[in-house]
């Protein structure tokens, strides 16, 4: 489904998202905010492959909440991909922020998917349709924040985050290989 297929509600909605997030920039403090940076990948074959995320979740420079694991997507499937793997860890930072009651707290949500930030934003169109139900989801969570925004950050200011997805590849590597159903990466 491509942006023209998509309900209007939901490109009001990240409109609103996008409108609502310029306007309150310049009013809020955002040095006590929490800040969570995500990221995703796809290995060995992107798309394809097997898709994972990591989160880390810091205040004040401290870290307080972090987590990886396998993306919204079955591993070696075309629905797993690096774009599905970012949105998997937004929607996870986004989840466990709200969980947390931080839903009227400042948050910045950041990552180095400028497509994802920018996507969520408004700003891109969705055209991949295995990121289309993702991206929804992300502008739900986001729509509820009150004090929220998004923010690319080069991938060397990422480094936490990116270090957990591949941790949580790794280890999928591992567990796969012990149950001896991991594919040969040759075989891409």
């Amino acid at each position: 489904m491509f942006n023209s297929q998509i309900p209007a509600s939901i490109l009001l909605k990240q409109k609103s998202v996008a409108q609502k997030q310029n306007s309150i920039q310049t009013t809020i403090d955002w040095s006590d905010a929490y800040v969570a940076y995500f990221d995703g990948l796809c290995e060995p074959v992107n798309p394809g492959g097997v898709a994972t995320y990591g989160l880390v979740v810091r205040r004040g420079g401290r870290i307080i909440f972090q987590d990886s694991g396998l993306a919204f997507a079955k591993p070696w499937t075309l629905e797993a991909s690096n774009n599905v793997a970012e949105y998997s860890a937004a929607i996870h930072a986004l989840e466990w922020l709200k969980q947390s009651g931080l839903k009227d707290t400042a948050v910045i949500l950041r990552g180095d998917s400028r497509l994802i930030i920018n996507q969520l934003k408004g700003s891109f169109k969705v055209k991949a349709t295995r990121i289309l139900d993702l991206n929804r989801r992300a502008a739900k969570l986001l729509s509820e924040f009150s004090r929220a925004k998004l923010e690319w950050v080069d991938r060397s200011k990422n480094s936490e985050a990116d270090r957990l997805s591949r941790q949580a590849y790794r280890k999928f590597r591992l567990e796969s290989s012990r149950r001896k159903n991991f594919p040969d990466a040759n075989v891409f």
